[in-house]
């Protein structure tokens, strides 16, 4: 698992540093599939190249949000024709359980349409939302306006703590000389964050299986 989540780590940083707003836009779209790529590692290393100069704050939180809307077109539509029944047989294949998607189908019973911009504010709920709003047909263009607006401030923060600690990491030679390399620390930080993340997504599936 440890080598898997280093590659994935370094596929991450080399798709972001390669596209730049491209790459964080095909990133975040990919996490709105409902495919387990967290956006607590995708957008704060984002930040980190705001930092240096190379992205802007404001777009990257911008491409961020886009990708979002992408990503959420095809959880949208797997929701909407496939239903339920579609999303537990397949959702598996993803690190997609029932949790989840109990907690997003009651989430959307409770707020409606607002649960998309409410939802995208929060972890887990935010990346299978769009599931319950295609089961309920949601209006598509209320369902991207309000995805982008939801989106969008979490990828700002995201991105702003990223930008903020590259800018502690050069600017304090003293931590910078403690680091050595800054993209050892990048994949770390990716590596253990990616490991909770998929730890807790397969103990959820193997938790409702047992019961």
């Amino acid at each position: 698992m440890h080598d898997i989540l280093g590659h994935v780590a370094t596929w991450i940083i080399s798709v972001i540093s390669a596209l730049g707003y491209g790459g964080v836009a095909l990133l975040m779209a990919i996490e709105s599939a409902c495919i387990p790529l967290p956006s607590e590692v995708i957008m704060p290393f984002a930040g980190y190249l705001a930092s240096t100069g190379r992205l802007d704050l404001i777009g990257v939180a911008t491409a961020g949000a886009i990708g979002c809307n992408l990503g959420s077109i095809p959880a949208y539509y797997a929701g909407q024709y496939g239903g339920r029944a579609f999303i537990l047989r397949w959702g598996q294949w993803v690190l997609l359980g029932p949790e989840e998607l109990d907690k997003a189908e009651a989430f959307f019973a409770r707020f409606g349409g607002l649960a998309v911009l409410i939802g995208r504010l929060l972890p887990v709920i935010r990346s299978v939302i769009a599931v319950p709003a295609g089961m309920a047909r949601m209006n598509q263009t209320r369902f991207h306006i309000y995805t982008f607006v939801g989106s969008w401030p979490w990828c700002f923060v995201l991105a702003l703590i990223g930008k903020h600690l590259g800018q502690a990491w050069n600017n304090d030679p003293q931590l910078k000389a403690v680091m050595h390399q800054l993209d050892l620390v990048v994949v770390a930080a990716i590596v253990i964050l990616g490991a909770f993340y998929v730890w807790h997504r397969v103990r959820a599936i193997r938790r409702t299986r047992s019961s």
